[in-house]
């Protein structure tokens, strides 16, 4: 036989075809999973936005949740972005500043901005809270370093807000997120948390820099005394990490 089975036909070619159409077919994919939270898109002022994308979005995928949290559907089923923000447009096309208009740190935006996330504790592997305080849990201790606990809590204007009362532990990791105070009476009532991060532990205090004292009494609160939300923690963080711009006007002007 002189002939052979696919006679002149080219398999390398082949081959690389269907390669370039696979990969063409993967990226188009990828990109159309990857717009299953945050589409679709939306301007400025959150309306539709007139160039949403290349890709239509995909069809709903539901995904059930661990732990007997239920099950969330996407892209149709997500959270909805906050609305009604009090924010203001600098500028009359897209792209310019927003800029406050009322008080930013309460209102939660721009650096104190927080995400609408679930109002139920993070858990761990075994479905338990993973941020807990260690009074209230007898696994941990403090081994070493300086202990804040009992130690008095400095704002960034120098006063005496409260007294640091405990820790809080992410359980898993094994590292302290939180510092958990009681405020004096003077700068209001109960207790707050601040993120370990934005606290500076001295040899006889605890300095949190970010807020000034009248500050304080508008933290954000977490509403039990053993467990943390999702939502409570974006507010707690979004609050602290606001005042770094908006507790002192002098911040907001350049630093050069």
């Amino acid at each position: 036989m002189t002939e052979t089975f696919f006679g002149e036909f080219d398999l390398a070619s082949l081959s690389l075809w269907l390669f370039y159409f696979f990969f063409f077919g993967l990226v188009v994919w990828i990109q159309r999973e990857n717009m299953r939270e945050g589409y679709p898109l939306e301007d400025d002022d959150g309306n539709k936005s007139s160039n949403p994308s290349m890709w239509p979005l995909p069809e709903d995928k539901t995904f059930d949740l661990p732990h007997g949290r239920g099950s969330v559907t996407v892209p149709s089923g997500q959270v909805p972005e906050r609305a009604d923000i009090p924010m203001k447009r600098s500028g009359p096309g897209n792209g310019y500043p927003l800029e406050p208009t009322g008080d930013p740190m309460l209102d939660g935006v721009g650096p104190a901005s927080w995400a609408p996330r679930r109002d139920v504790p993070e858990l761990d592997g075994h479905g338990h809270p993973k941020i807990v305080p260690m009074s209230a849990n007898e696994a941990f201790r403090f081994a070493t370093g300086r202990d804040p606990r009992g130690l008095p809590l400095m704002s960034g204007d120098g006063e005496v807000v409260g007294k640091v009362v405990d820790m809080w532990i992410d359980e898993p990791e094994q590292l302290v997120r939180y510092l958990e105070y009681t405020l004096d009476a003077k700068w209001g009532t109960g207790n707050r948390l601040v993120p370990l991060t934005l606290a500076r532990i001295k040899s006889d205090r605890v300095v949190v820099r970010t807020l000034y004292g009248k500050h304080f009494a508008t933290v954000p609160q977490h509403a039990s005394s053993t467990q943390v939300t999702m939502l409570e923690e974006e507010k707690i963080s979004g609050y602290y990490g606001g005042g770094v711009l908006y507790a002192d006007s002098a911040r907001q002007e350049p630093q050069l």
